[in-house]
């Protein structure tokens, strides 16, 4: 399937997931009725059957039960309304920062970034539960941009580094295949369901040791005891339901992601060979089991209720002929020592006029989104390791990636650069962006993605006011000489995006509801390798991107020809595009790549252009041209 067709499918999932938690609050309601009316009967002498019971005690319980439930549940999914972050503060876990120099949390960050930048998404926010010995890990987040990755102690502690890109590789694959909103949506309405079994047991505690223990409100504690572990059961049954399968798919996923079977599948034989195991000790273990790379609960009627399979299944799978002794024997123990940067050495070539030759149709180009394979992940580890040591540095605090990101549009010219650096209001910033800019301005089109989000995880932790001086000192170099290229608007919108996050909007709109916005982008992407203003062949290449791109999308192209590219209407665009449903977006991109490839090349520009674009409108983008040596910046 497609990433498109994975996010469908999620949704789909979805509305099975409400229709179970329907059922399993018809079961519990029914349920505590049931205890209500014997309760009801064994208090009054003259009633002997459920049916004299009067109908309000039967009514009343069914609507107060089915309250408490909603409202538990909404209450968890608020709780849980920032994403991935809340989940993992929830747990306990801690924040690896950027900067970290301890060389297990700097493994754990390069092989996220590595695989961040392969991926084509932002590079999620990085967690360890310290306090955690066994070997596990989850993703969570709402969406592809709001990504979290966290691991257990031991699972930094235990595993090699082929072993954790293999488990990172699966929390990417729940990344990318959009199980990560419904886990966390599972989270948060499945708590309504087993919070009444809560209430049973805290009667049950309380009353033990009293002398009313054998009375009234311990048999009523056991019995809503016993009602909440029905609650449990459907969870259970819910999760299992879901999950199971997903995990196979994302095992499969980390071994085309690395192009390493031995990496997931040693993960998993050293899970085996562990005392910890995967069994989490934290008290959201059950409510979160559904999310863990491998079973963080011990369950009874284990297969039907297990969220994950069998560990010696998963290993076959990925690895038929694995050889547990063997690999056990051969394995690395030692932390790899980091790679050492190679030097950047610019050709005096524009990068973004390079071309080459683009063999896929807009179909096999939309399919692209949301994809890894091991070159790309090799691509991605090359691509950063060029980049000079004192850059890389920089971009791991909130003032060195600040100042990075507002000297990679700086332009060409010094006297243009001096008046962009003047049209910066905050003079310390200014000056930090002057220092940088040396290093920056060595960089091609081709890097300032992978450096964007490189930057993201130091600049989402600054305070608001630094936030708003950088989108404050980006707008004004953006602006500064009166003309704004695609490419530093599009930057512009991602980071601002991305520091100024919009409430979640119901992803259900079709392209026939947006015709002008998905015009206006498709004349962004057209204008990529041409200009406005071209004549001869140049505007007749023009035209040809616009048709071909409205053909696709369903739209006249002249709406396109006349679209106003403004600041203002191309980041209005963007916005509304996001509701597009996710099969539109599919569509949406398709067009996008129709029209940047109607020539049978695609120039870097246009090629950076649409993994940016992408990434504005949550449709994340591999490298697409990882035939350039990024060592040298040519083809």
């Amino acid at each position: 399937m497609t990433f498109f067709e994975h996010q469908s499918h999620a949704r789909r999932n979805t509305r099975v997931m409400v229709l179970l938690f329907a059922a399993a609050v018809i079961a519990v309601v029914v349920s505590v009725d049931l205890v209500l009316g014997a309760l009801y009967v064994w208090s009054n002498d003259e009633l002997f059957t459920l049916k004299a019971v009067p109908a309000g005690v039967y009514i009343g319980g069914a609507a107060g039960t089915a309250a408490l439930i909603l409202a538990v549940s909404l209450f968890n999914v608020a709780r849980l309304a920032e994403g991935g972050v809340a989940v993992a503060r929830m747990v306990g876990a801690r924040r690896v920062p950027p900067d970290t120099a301890e060389p297990l949390e700097r493994r754990l960050r390069n092989v996220v970034e590595e695989m961040a930048i392969a991926a084509g998404v932002r590079v999620p926010e990085v967690y360890v539960m310290d306090g955690e010995r066994a070997i596990n890990a989850f993703a969570a987040g709402w969406d592809v941009s709001g990504a979290v990755v966290a691991v257990t102690r031991g699972t930094l502690e235990t595993l090699t580094r082929d072993e954790l890109q293999g488990v990172v590789a699966h929390e990417f694959s729940h990344i990318l295949n959009g199980d990560m909103r419904l886990n966390v949506r599972m989270l948060g309405v499945l708590a309504g369901i087993v919070f009444i079994g809560s209430i049973g047991e805290f009667l049950m505690r309380s009353m033990r040791g009293s002398r009313d223990a054998k009375g009234g409100l311990f048999l009523a504690g056991l019995a809503v005891f016993i009602i909440g572990y029905l609650g449990l059961f459907f969870a259970r049954l819910i999760k299992s339901a879901v999950a199971r399968q997903r995990e196979f798919l994302a095992d499969a996923s980390s071994v085309q992601f690395t192009r390493n079977p031995d990496g997931i599948a040693g993960a998993l034989d050293q899970i085996r060979s562990s005392g910890a195991g995967t069994l989490i000790a934290n008290r959201f273990a059950e409510e979160m089991s559904h999310m863990y790379f491998g079973a963080a609960v011990k369950v009874w009627l284990g297969g039907v209720f297990d969220t994950h399979p069998p560990i010696e299944e998963r290993i076959r799978r990925v690895h038929p002929g694995f050889q547990s002794a063997q690999y056990r024997a051969r394995r690395e123990t030692t932390v790899s020592p980091a790679r050492e940067a190679a030097e950047v050495r610019p050709t005096g070539r524009r990068l973004g006029d390079l071309a080459t030759a683009w063999g896929r149709t807009p179909a096999q180009s939309a399919a692209l989104v949301g994809t890894v394979d091991a070159y790309k992940v090799d691509f991605a580890a090359r691509l950063v390791n060029v980049l000079p040591v004192p850059l890389q540095e920089s971009l791991r605090t909130p003032e060195g990636a600040a100042a990075t990101m507002v000297a990679l549009l700086l332009a060409g010219p010094e006297d243009a650069m001096e008046r962009q650096l003047d049209a910066i209001a905050g003079r310390e910033l200014a000056e930090r962006v002057r220092a940088a800019a040396p290093l920056a301005r060595q960089l091609g089109a081709a890097f300032h993605l992978p450096v964007v989000d490189l930057a993201l995880p130091a600049l989402k932790a600054a305070p608001e006011a630094a936030k708003r001086e950088l989108l404050a000192a980006l707008e004004a170099v953006v602006n500064a000489d009166r003309r704004v290229s695609l490419h530093e608007f599009v930057v512009l919108a991602l980071v601002r995006e991305q520091l100024v996050p919009r409430p979640r909007a119901a992803q259900e709109k079709k392209i026939a509801d947006l015709k002008a916005e998905a015009a206006t982008v498709l004349a962004l992407v057209a204008h990529a390798g041409t200009r406005a203003d071209a004549t001869g062949r140049r505007e007749a290449a023009l035209q040809a991107a616009l048709r071909a791109g409205a053909g696709v999308l369903g739209i006249r192209e002249g709406l396109a020809a006349s679209a106003s590219l403004t600041l203002e209407s191309a980041g209005a665009a963007l916005e509304a595009l996001r509701t597009l449903a996710p099969m539109q977006k599919g569509v949406l991109v398709k067009g996008l790549f129709a029209a940047a490839t109607v020539d049978g090349l695609i120039r870097v520009a246009e090629a950076e252009l649409m993994r940016l674009v992408g990434a504005v409108l949550d449709c994340p983008l591999p490298p697409l041209l990882d035939s350039l040596d990024p060592a040298t910046l040519v083809a």
